[in-house]
């Protein structure tokens, strides 16, 4: 049984998933704005958090920033109503487990939820012995980043891997490690984007008990956990600057020192560091040192998106499609052809993970050999016959994209209830329908 702050502004939608997540055996608490939910987290502990995205005033990223302020491990899922999967990728890049649409299938849900309440197990001193599942492919970005990974694995040089969310930096990182003489040693994934400034400190370097308001006992940095191993940095370029200066030295002098003491620990750790932007960019902004940058690039590797391995796609999906057979009982084979279309026009913004989420979805809601249209989500087929958005400064263009936006959001919330739509945009019905006529909105 976990505990789980269920924060929803849709007081019907909330009751339903409570008393699902009751029947379920979990102990639930519901608020249904950013400034109860706030309140909330500073009376309770929780295992998970379930969060709608939009709130009344604000929204459940902001939950969930709050939440890791003193539980960095907490998992949280996010629910939305906006069918666009950029946001999932945003929530997921800010330290989301996982996102989920509205409507929510309660198959589907159930999944999230145990597969987050399993993982918030794997503190960063279990998930070292994670394994990794890392894929070659067969095209030719996937022989580069293979070779590199065989070429660079067995030295001890420190590694920035740079590519978008959700592309597998992280087993990339794990198969360097497996092909380095550390491998026998552990390997400690630290997402750095997930931990707030004031707790990185400790989480990378420790403190001794008393060293500030909440240590109660003294605790071991990941620095030293990983001794003698591999310590890999997720959105390194996330870390405070005062953080930066600390890791530096650690790198330099192969020492730490806890927070609160004065003891300096020796620590023989190889550090890959991860980032969704090059860190160049930062480094001109002032946001990144560069003496740390240079430090941590001695070799630099590039995970390429999805959309650029075309060779690749049907290995990865039958390879995910085997794993979800296995972990759900299935037995799906084949894919209808409706499906093969909208997995060859999807332009998979969030990658490996994102496939993977979906590949898990479809075979759950497959009963037969075959996966149809309808396991997929919604948001993957909209997304096929949305026009594309305007770039540039026309602003009259970039405007009218955004209401159109608008107008489809709100008509999906209210499940294409015309009067209601119209009164939640402040327009009268006849405008909606003119709107929705001039946008070419079924």
């Amino acid at each position: 049984m976990a505990n789980i702050l269920l924060v929803e502004d849709d007081t019907t939608f909330s009751l339903i998933l409570d008393n699902f997540l009751q029947k379920k055996g979990h102990k639930v608490h519901v608020t249904h704005t950013l400034k109860a939910s706030l309140k909330s987290l500073e009376q309770n502990k929780y295992d998970l958090l379930l969060l709608d995205y939009r709130l009344p005033d604000g929204n459940g990223l902001e939950v969930m920033a709050a939440a890791r302020n003193n539980n960095p491990n907490i998992p949280s899922i996010i629910m939305t109503s906006f069918h666009d999967v950029r946001t999932a990728v945003r929530a997921i890049r800010l330290g989301a487990h996982d996102f989920i649409t509205k409507p929510v299938n309660p198959d589907e849900l159930e999944m999230i939820l145990n597969d987050a309440l399993n993982r918030k197990q794997l503190a960063p001193e279990i998930k070292q012995n994670e394994p990794s599942t890392f894929i070659e492919g067969e095209s030719t970005e996937s022989k580069k980043l293979h070779n590199y990974i065989e070429l660079v694995g067995p030295t001890d040089m420190s590694i920035i891997i740079q590519g978008e969310s959700g592309t597998g930096k992280e087993y990339v990182a794990n198969s360097i490690h497996k092909s380095s003489k550390r491998a026998q040693r552990p390997f400690v994934a630290i997402d750095c984007g997930s931990i707030s400034k004031d707790l990185a400190s400790s989480e990378l370097f420790g403190h001794v008990k008393g060293a500030f308001t909440g240590a109660l006992s003294d605790k071991k940095g990941q620095f030293e956990v990983a001794d003698g191993g591999t310590l890999f940095l997720d959105e390194v370029g996330n870390l405070s600057y005062e953080v930066q200066v600390q890791l530096l030295r650690a790198i330099q002098e192969r020492v730490i020192q806890p927070l609160g003491s004065n003891k300096q620990i020796k620590i023989d750790v190889r550090i890959v560091a991860a980032t969704n932007d090059d860190l160049l960019n930062s480094v001109a902004k002032g946001e990144f040192r560069e003496d740390l940058y240079h430090r941590l690039n001695e070799f630099k590797i590039h995970v390429p998106a999805l959309r650029s391995r075309n060779g690749d796609f049907k290995v990865f999906l039958y390879h995910f499609i085997t794993l979800a057979n296995a972990e759900l009982d299935r037995n799906v084979k084949n894919l209808s052809p409706e499906v093969t279309h909208v997995f060859e026009q999807y332009d998979w913004p969030g990658n490996l993970r994102e496939l993977k989420n979906v590949i898990r979805r479809m075979v759950l809601l497959t009963r037969g050999e075959e996966a149809g249209i309808e396991s997929l989500p919604d948001e993957m087929i909209d997304s096929l016959h949305q026009a594309p958005k305007p770039t540039g400064t026309d602003l009259k263009a970039l405007n009218e994209a955004n209401e159109r936006e608008l107008i489809q959001e709100t008509l999906r919330k209210v499940k294409y209830n015309k009067t209601q739509a119209a009164k939640l945009l402040n327009i009268d019905r006849t405008t909606l329908y003119n709107k929705m006529e001039k946008y070419q909105i079924e």
